[in-house]
This record gives C-alpha cells, structure tokens and sequence, in this order.
C-alpha cells in the first residue's frame, strides 16, 4: 500500500464531487447497488399510469426518471427544489413542455386543489397533506424512498463516530401509517435490504462526499486512517460491502 499515493488520488476524488442531477457515472464499474430489488419502480409506476392522466413528479432531480416514464408533456408537470438542479430542469424540461416549478418536496405545493391523477416520487421529501391536497379523489401516490438505515455499514467503518439515522422515521411501516391517517388506501408496498459494493476507495470517498448527510463532516484528510482500513479490506477481499435499505408504497386517496 503506497499511503502517499492513496492520499493523493482520494484528494482528487474529493475534489471532483460534484453532480448535475443524479448522475453517477463518475464512479460506474467502480461501485454497485440497487441492481436486484424485488420490485422494479418503473414497472410498477406503469401499472397505474395512462396517457390521459395528469402526472407530477416531485422531487425530480435533474428530470432524468421523469423522462424515461415517456408520459405526454402536456399531461406532465415536474418540482424540484436543489437550485443547481432547478437551474438544470428550467432548461432541460421547460423547453419540452412539461410544466416545471420551483418547490421543495416538504413544502406547500405550486398547484391548485385536485389537479393531479397521479404522483410519483423516487427517494425525496414529500408531505402527506399536500399530497392529499392536489391529487384528485381516487388519485395514486408511488414512492420509493431511502430507508433509515441506508449505507450504515459503510458510515460505521468510515465515520464510527456517527451514531445517529440522519432519516430515522423512514421504514416502511412508520410511513405507511403516516399515508394511512391521511385517508390513503395502502394498494401495494414492500421493503428490501440489498448489497452495496465499492470495488476501489476512491469511489467510495466521492460517493461520501456526494452522500454527504449520511457522511457528516467527511473529509479525506479528517478519515484518513478509516480510508487505509477500507483500502486493506479491499486489497484483502477485493471488495468493501455495506447495504441499502429502500421501500415503497403506493396509496390511493379515498
């Protein structure tokens, strides 16, 4: 193990941290996850989803899964919040005429009582009252979300002083009681722990500095004796494992 060497390529990485949307494409065949879950988010999305629905989708991102749903751009209306990202929609999905608008998953939502048919939301915030609000009687919620416990095997060996879920109300079954008492019928869920496996410790410092509220005050030169354990499980076994933890649920409001 050349120290010297590591140091200064996970410095490189750390640097380079930095993403337009969700677009992890820097660290591809370096690291995987999420590759077998026992759902498919698309494909369930799709059981529910037609043509002449109104659909939004919160939290979008950069509209990368939007896009890819292939939904009607009249029908389709998309919010996002993360001003580098809102910076990114404006030119990406404006121009194609979906309807996109500033706003954070959390908050009140820019649009009128029962507009929408359905609501789509893959790992962001959401509120279950504006929820409720802005989807028509009848209408479908779908969301896959980050459970509680995502990465910890990873945040223990990196940052063992970090005790704490940053998102520690995300199982399946606090938030499907959350939806319930809202007056949403729970149509289908599920809840999964799959692996996540960095191939180099270089990926998995850009990763953590991507991921940084599960990796608080991570920094290179601050972990830098955690990094040479990671690199020697490496070396060893060719491979440093952890798991992500997801779950999802689709309700309909009564």
């Amino acid at each position: 193990m050349d120290k010297k060497k590591l140091k200064k390529e996970w410095l490189k990485e750390e640097k380079m941290a930095h993403i337009q949307g969700w677009d992890f494409s820097h660290i591809y065949g370096r690291y995987s996850e999420e590759e077998n879950l026992p759902w498919d988010f698309r494909t369930v999305i799709n059981k529910y989803l037609k043509n002449d629905m109104k659909l939004l989708d919160m939290e979008t991102g950069g509209g990368e899964f939007l896009l890819s749903l292939n939904h009607p751009k009249h029908n389709t209306s998309a919010t996002e919040g993360y001003q580098p990202n809102v910076e990114l929609c404006k030119k990406v999905l404006l121009p194609l005429g979906i309807d996109f608008k500033k706003a954070d998953g959390d908050e009140k939502l820019p649009f009128e009582n029962e507009y929408f048919d359905i609501i789509t939301n893959r790992h962001g915030a959401y509120n279950v009252a504006e929820l409720k609000r802005v989807l028509k009687k009848n209408g479908i919620f779908i969301t896959q979300q980050v459970g509680a416990e995502n990465d910890r095997e990873l945040v223990e060996i990196l940052l063992p002083e970090y005790k704490d879920l940053p998102y520690s109300e995300h199982y399946l079954n606090i938030k499907q009681q959350e939806i319930s008492e809202q007056e949403f019928e729970i149509l289908e869920s599920g809840e999964t722990f799959q692996p996540i496996k960095f191939f180099d410790t270089g990926a998995l410092v850009w990763f953590a500095k991507i991921i940084e509220w599960e990796f608080p005050n991570f920094s290179v030169e601050s972990h830098l004796d955690n990094l040479y354990k990671i690199q020697e499980i490496i070396e060893a076994n060719g491979v440093v494992e952890g798991r992500i933890h997801r779950f999802y649920i689709v309700g309909k409001k009564i």
